[in-house]
Formats: C-alpha cells, structure tokens, sequence
C-alpha cells in the first residue's frame, strides 16, 4: 500500500516506523510543517516532506495523527487532491459521523486508536469503522495488526479506548519507573534495576495474553502462604495502588469527554 501520514508527532512517526520495519511491500510518506526532528525517518526508507499533498493523490490509505484542533484545516487542505481514498483518524474526539459530514461521505472513514508501542510491533490498537465500510476497516485491521493487536470494538468506546491503550502505556511505565525505584532502594543499580522491572513486566503481560485467563489466577501462581509476595501485594492494595490506578483511568476519561 501507498500510506500517507499526516502528523510527525510522537504517534505518527511511532506507526510510521512501525510499519517500515514489521510490514512489507509498503510505501510510506509522513508530513510535518517543521521535518527538522524526523528527517531520519528516511534512513528506514520512509519518505518525508513538509507538504500535506506531496503525492497525495497516489496513497491508498491516508492515516491522520493530528490535534483535534487542527482537523478542519487539514481536510479542507487535502480533500479538493483526493478522491475515494481510505482514511483513517487517530484524532481524539472526532466521530465518524464528523468526519463523514466534513468529508461529504466521499472516503471511506476509519477510527482507529493506536499507541507509541507500534513503532516495536507492540500496540494495542483499537478500531472501529461502520457496516458500509467494512472492507475499508478490514484492510486496516490486517495492517495494524503487523503493528500489535487490532481490535475492533464500537465507536462509543474510543475515548475508552484512548485512555486503556494509549494513555495506558504511560500508566504501565510509571508502575516500571516505580518498581525501578524500589530496586534501587533494595540494592540494585539503576541499569540493573530498569531491566529486571522492564522484563518481568512484559513477561506478567506475556502470560496473560497468551494464557487469556483472570490476571488473579496467574498471581495465586506466585503468592504462597505466609510468603513475601502476599504480604507486598497486601501492602499495596493498604496503599490504594488499584484504587489509585482506576480512578486515574476514569478521570483521564472525564477530561477526553469535557
């Protein structure tokens, strides 16, 4: 596929490196008004420009990363070069209904919801696109899946979604920096203390995606009567770590509906 991305921020360049290293056959171009910080993306074969609609017309699939602000610009930018062409919006808060009326209903419209870890073949990406569109949504469900996960969930829940798979990635590695932190304290240098809390926290997300059972049943396997693991696991719960960590998630979510 011909992919043009429109967004040079951390999540585009994240998708754009992502599938220049785990898909094949693809072309990628990525724009941004200042290409100072991303000019070496062209080093992995992706093509950079500052120009919205270098080379539109020949993308099969147009990916917005952009600000919900900038959204009415850009499409009033590129629409008058383009004709029938899948596009697909990470831009937070703006319905396919939105889109579809800015668009006049002229492109098939995607939502999808990836994360930064997509540039390591590693994100949670959620998508979701209408019945009419289906084979659109289809062909980049099988794309982003080279990138991670693809899930296609309702639209209603996309701002869920933004705040579970993408901001998530923020909450899982404050919970590495922590347990890093703690290392340190214990014993460990910083370098030895990062690699320990990095890997068993894959290892822990590992499991669960590959078992696909309660994450309580995979921690019964590590607690053992009067053993040091319950007795950590207590304190924190005494601390308020889960109960932290929801209302963390749900007053992400309130701030994405505001």
């Amino acid at each position: 596929m011909n992919i043009h991305i429109i967004g040079g921020g951390n999540l585009g360049v994240a998708i754009a490196l992502g599938l220049a290293n785990y898909s094949q056959g693809n072309h990628i171009t990525i724009t941004r008004r200042n290409t100072a910080q991303i000019q070496h993306l062209s080093q992995n074969g992706i093509t950079v420009s500052t120009n919205n609609i270098e080379n539109i017309d020949q993308a099969d699939l147009i990916i917005l990363t952009i600000k919900p602000y900038q959204i009415d610009t850009v499409l009033n930018e590129i629409l008058p070069h383009i004709s029938n062409k899948i596009i697909a919006s990470a831009v937070s808060g703006v319905s396919l209904e939105t889109l579809q009326h800015k668009t006049k209903g002229a492109h098939p419209m995607v939502r999808i919801m990836p994360n930064i870890a997509a540039q390591f073949a590693e994100s949670a990406t959620c998508i979701s696109f209408s019945e009419q569109n289906k084979e659109a949504g289809e062909q980049v469900v099988s794309l982003f899946n080279h990138l991670g996960t693809a899930i296609v969930i309702e639209e209603k829940l996309m701002d869920a979604a933004t705040v579970l798979g993408a901001c998530g990635t923020a909450y899982a590695l404050r919970y590495i920096r922590a347990s890093m932190q703690a290392g340190i304290e214990i014993g460990f240098d910083a370098q030895t203390a990062l690699a320990i809390a990095s890997q068993t926290a894959k290892g822990a997300a590992k499991m669960a995606l590959d078992e696909k059972i309660h994450p309580e049943q995979l921690i019964d396997r590590v607690t053992t009567p009067q053993g040091c693991t319950i007795v950590g696991l207590n304190e924190m719960e005494h601390q308020g770590f889960s109960s932290a960590l929801i209302r963390g998630i749900k007053t992400s979510l309130q701030k994405i509906k505001e």
